[in-house]
Order: C-alpha cells, then structure tokens, then sequence
C-alpha cells in the first residue's frame, strides 16, 4: 500500500498545530509529507520546509503557487493539510479542491460566515473530499460514549454538560508582542468574531454533538471579555437546547487559573449516565441508574467495538491527544483511498463540512444572543 502524498499549508516554524498534524499523520504510516507553503513569506516557508526535509523545489512561497504546480505534477499531492489561523482556511482549501486535492482542514471551518458559506459551496461541487480535524471526536472513549448512546444505554438523552476551561490567557499575553499564539486567536481579524468560542468553545459544542448525535436547535448565550484590550471573548456560559429533546449547559474559558485542557464531557438519560474527561482520557464513567458507577477503560475488558477500533496500545499504556489526531488521519486516508478508487467512502465518523458549519453557526448565534442580553437564539 503506497502512502498518500501529503502536503501542508502552514505549520511552519514555531506553528503548534502543524507540528500536531504532521505528527499524527506519520503515526500509522499511511501519509509521505512531500511539499509545503508553510509560512506566510517565500523565504521562511523555504527555510521551513527544508528544516523537515522537503525537496527545494516542492518548498512554495504561497498556497496558490503550490497548488497550481503539485496539480500539474505527474507525482503530485492526492491530499493536503491547512493548519493556518482561521482566515486563510477558505482560500487555500478552495484553490485545491478546484484541483481535485483532498483536504485537510484544522477547525473552525472558517473566520467568518461570509467564508464558510462561500467554502461549503465549493466543497460541494469539489470531486476532492473534505475533511475537519475536530481531533477529540478520535479518543477511543468517546468513540465508545457515541456508541452506547446509539445502542440505547442511557435510554432518552435528558442533560448534557460540557465545558473546556484553561487559563493561559488570564493574563494579556496577546500584549507582549512574543506570543504569537494569543496575538492571532486575539485578533478578529484573524481568528473570527467569536474568541473564546471560536477556539475552544467550537471544540466542547462538536464534542456534545457527536457523542449525542443531536443537534444544537437554540441556545442563550453570555460572553465576557475579561482582560483590559481584549477584543475577543476570553469566557462563555451558554444554555443549549438539543433537537433530540435534550438540555444542556456550555462552559468555556481561557482565563480560568488552574486549568491546562479541562475539556470534560457528562450526559445523562433516563436510564443512566456518562462522564468524560480529555485530560484523563482513557476511562469512560458509565452509571446504570440505581447502580454503582462502572469503570471502563480503554483497551480493558469493557471497551467495545467502537473503542478497540481505533485502539493501538494494550490497555494501561496511555493514549491521547497524538492518537486522537491519528485517528482523524487514518480515517481520511480511508475514505481518499476509497474515493480514489472510485467508490463511496464511509465518513460518518469524519467531521466534514456540515460540523464545520454548524460549528460556525454555533459561534454566530452565542454572539448574536449576548449581545442580546443572552436572549434564546435559534441556529
């Protein structure tokens, strides 16, 4: 099986993400990262991408000159990775699928709605596949909570809890001038309108969609910007309500001290309950009513299909955020190679198009519903 020829726009030097993806796209093999537009200038997007190897001649100066040359290639890309901050997600996720290069795009789908809109029509008309890197939907034990929900364990879906709290924004980072991080996922001009919400809060509402399998129908929103000159939300309480008939309640911060990745999950039904933590991601809390709570452990005697299924390691040896990643990869190369191969690919279990914008409308309408003093807003 020859592995796909991969490239990436973004995730040049001192990026986070790019090295995340490149790390999970290495991790089962199936992926050979052979050119790149990784930076923002010719010179450090050639300085990037011979630091990891690449050929100089497949080290772009800009997206648009990449794509234009690797369609052209008898050897070039089937796929490429977008890693970049959330306004350069639309145009080089269209200048490839206009080429029929599958893409890999990291969330939020875009910076604005005006850009998603103008993405899913593209992606619709595209014969390319694409694909959103929502990674938590990728842990095992999620993967599990999704399927014991579908087979009935928690009976109808009453109360759903999920909140992503961290706190390296107590502070005005973004004010420093050497954090290059919180200076674009502070920025709307680069990160969109919703801060907060956008950049983490995207990550909790997808989470509680996925596992549910409901959608978020309205929702009542309060959003703060704590620090001084932060243009963006920096803390979120928002009310949900699911159109399967569930509740919900949506906690994200970034300036709650003592919190690293508090991404944390619980549902309840009229049978039982389950509860999810990223930073512990290995255990699922099952809880029959009226009967103790159960430990399930990924890789151990309670896991089932769905978990083993994208299991690497025997239980006790610990998997997380790499793997979950990973997972999203070997699912994409799945369905790239199924496609290439003229046939449907199975991507029920691959964030697309359809969460990226239901992730964007998830972002409008807690901003429109704050500055509506939290009054209900329909999706």
């Amino acid at each position: 099986m020859k592995k796909i020829r991969l490239g990436m726009v973004g995730g040049g030097k001192d990026a986070f993400i790019g090295g995340v993806h490149r790390i999970a796209a290495r991790i089962d093999g199936q992926f050979d990262l052979v050119a790149g537009a990784l930076s923002s200038t010719p010179e450090k997007s050639r300085d990037s991408g011979q630091a990891l190897g690449l050929a100089a001649d497949r080290c772009y100066g800009s997206y648009e000159e990449m794509a234009e040359a690797e369609a052209n290639r008898p050897d070039g890309i089937q796929a490429v990775s977008i890693v970049t901050p959330n306004h350069m997600h639309a145009g080089p996720a269209m200048a490839f699928l206009k080429r029929g290069i599958h893409v890999i795009c990291d969330k939020p789908l875009t910076a604005t709605m005006d850009q998603a809109e103008e993405l899913a029509k593209a992606i619709h008309d595209a014969k390319a596949l694409f694909i959103l890197t929502h990674n938590y939907t990728g842990y095992p034990m999620i993967r599990q909570a999704r399927a014991m929900i579908a087979a009935g364990d928690l009976g109808d879906l009453r109360v759903v809890q999920v909140e992503y709290p961290q706190d390296w924004l107590t502070e005005a980072a973004e004010q420093t001038g050497d954090n290059k991080q919180a200076e674009w996922r502070t920025d709307p001009e680069r990160s969109g309108a919703g801060g907060c919400i956008g950049d983490i809060g995207t990550h909790a509402h997808n989470l509680a969609c996925f596992v549910t399998s409901q959608k978020v129908q309205s929702l009542a929103a309060d959003l703060q910007s704590f620090v001084p000159g932060r243009k963006v939300d920096d803390n979120a309480h928002i009310l949900l309500r699911f159109d399967g008939g569930a509740r919900g309640m949506l906690w994200s911060s970034q300036v709650a001290p003592g919190n690293e990745n508090g991404l944390r999950l619980r549902i309840y039904g009229e049978k039982g309950g389950l509860e999810w933590a990223q930073e512990d991601p290995n255990y699922l809390w099952f809880t029959p009513f009226g009967e103790p709570k159960r430990l399930l452990t990924r890789g151990g005697s309670g896991a089932q299909d769905a978990a083993n299924a994208v299991t690497r390691t025997p239980g006790g040896h610990p998997e997380g955020y790499l793997e979950g990643f990973a997972n999203i990869y070997a699912g994409a190369a799945d369905a790239i190679r199924t496609a290439e191969a003229g046939e449907s690919p199975d991507l029920s279990l691959l964030p697309g198009v359809d969460a990226g914008l239901d992730g964007m409308r998830f972002i409008a309408a807690a901003i429109k519903s704050s500055r509506d003093d939290a009054a209900w807003v329909t999706l």
